[in-house]
């Protein structure tokens, strides 16, 4: 089933024209990579998805269904979920709080909290603690965790590895493993052996179009059309 069709979206910041025909579709059960170098389009074509910054042109699907134009939220509640760069922590909320209000469905929250830290065990010892006091790696399992908790169908994830150490990038990555398996995941990440590594299937961007674009199998930075296009 396809979760996600964005077809020949133009989404422009005023008079700049941000995203020049972009197309990309995910089906249930995917993790796809949104990649390339720095202001492409990637966390635009996230936020036009979103409704955050509609379109001018083109149309936006979730299950079929036209979105574009809805308010955020109602795109929300059609099962999207949203783990930006930022994370957007509520600092002096415990981590228990912070998964807590992610919770739709308030007759269910101990048995999401149990999958929760089931999922990510390293949390469970931080549940009372709060969530700006967290290194770096922890707040991103924070964020992660409540796209879990929130039954969202598919997760947007923009830059998850960004600012954070090696060792840690390995964390995070074996969390959006976890997560994985129980929704897909359109994941934008400058750290292409990473992106490789848990995506099905990618997208390269360049200059607000997609320029390349198939299944992660097999694919090398050493292909002269994903390195030309990485290239800073």
């Amino acid at each position: 089933m396809t979760l996600l069709e964005v077809d020949d979206v133009h989404t422009y910041y005023g008079q700049s024209h941000i995203l020049e025909g972009v197309s990309l579709t995910v089906e249930a059960g995917e993790t796809v990579a949104l990649i390339g170098r720095n202001g492409v389009g990637k966390t635009t074509t996230l936020r036009t998805i979103l409704q955050l910054t509609a379109p001018r042109r083109g149309s936006v699907r979730i299950r079929g269904e036209d979105v574009t134009g809805l308010g955020t939220h109602d795109v929300a509640r059609r099962g999207l979920g949203w783990i930006p760069e930022d994370r957007r922590m509520f600092s002096e909320l415990s981590v228990e709080e912070n998964l807590r209000i992610a919770v739709k469905d308030t007759d269910r929250v101990g048995g999401k909290l149990a999958h929760a830290f089931e999922v990510f065990p390293d949390l469970e010892q931080f549940r009372d603690k709060k969530a700006g006091a967290l290194s770096g790696g922890q707040q991103q399992m924070v964020a992660i965790a409540r796209g879990l908790v929130g039954d969202n169908d598919l997760l947007l994830v923009d830059e998850p590895s960004e600012g954070l150490a090696p060792l840690i990038v390995e964390t995070v990555a074996e969390s959006l493993r976890r997560v994985s398996s129980d929704t897909s995941l359109l994941l934008v990440e400058q750290n292409f052996p990473l992106a490789m590594d848990l995506a099905d299937r990618f997208y390269l961007l360049d200059n607000g179009q997609v320029v390349e674009q198939g299944s992660t199998d097999d694919v090398s930075r050493e292909d002269e059309q994903i390195r030309r296009h990485l290239s800073a």
